[in-house]
């Protein structure tokens, strides 16, 4: 399982935006990491732009460089526009699904409660957090105590998170399904997915 032990708010300081970690401590310390953090006025290379952007979006998705690097081979053998299509098969992610219903209150929590076999897809397990999940799809909490248990008190710590439009919920029967695929102004905003599309371009 990919998952990264290190500090968390220090990613988000990295990248100038909340991706890891706390919220408090982000805003506490919203400037770079380091010595010289808050006067860095360093100028990055276009590689190097790429490379942030692409890290960021890695970090955000929690996957390893292996893992992330096959969705992106993936999405340019597709139709389509390759950085949508590439952003898409992240969001539809079963982890990220389950994250966007509130099940879960980051991507690696969902990641756990789908590898620990709390979730059905059209009425079968599925334990793999990679599983891309397609439009009509019906995805259940599995009906025991335990698992609707954990998924009552996600849902209502997660309340205020709003179900985007291309998934609806049924809080009241731990059900979801998905509509259609996300549209890009759907997905993450903080992105720039060309850079990353270039960035690949350069191997």
């Amino acid at each position: 399982m990919a998952r990264y032990l290190g500090p968390t708010t220090r990613i988000s300081r990295r990248f100038g935006q909340l991706i890891l970690g706390s919220g408090k401590a982000f805003e506490r310390r919203n400037y770079p990491p380091g010595v010289h953090g808050p006067k860095s006025r360093r100028k990055f290379s276009e590689y190097a732009v790429g490379l942030n952007e692409k890290q960021k979006l890695r970090y955000i998705y929690g996957l390893l460089e292996r893992q992330f690097r096959r969705v992106f081979e993936i999405a340019k053998r597709e139709r389509g526009v390759t950085g949508e299509r590439f952003l898409q098969l992240l969001e539809t992610r079963l982890d990220s699904v389950i994250f966007l219903l509130g099940l879960a209150k980051t991507r690696a929590a969902a990641r756990q409660f789908v590898n620990h076999g709390h979730i059905r897809v059209n009425g079968h397990k599925v334990d793999i957090s990679s599983y891309n999940v397609q439009p009509a799809d019906e995805i259940e909490v599995k009906n025991t105590p335990a698992s609707r248990q954990m998924a009552t008190r996600q849902l209502e710590e997660n309340r205020i998170r709003t179900v985007p439009g291309w998934l609806t919920l049924n809080a009241e029967a731990f059900k979801a399904t998905v509509v259609r695929l996300p549209t890009r102004d759907e997905m993450e905003q903080g992105i720039n997915e060309q850079l990353i599309v270039e960035f690949y371009s350069r191997f």
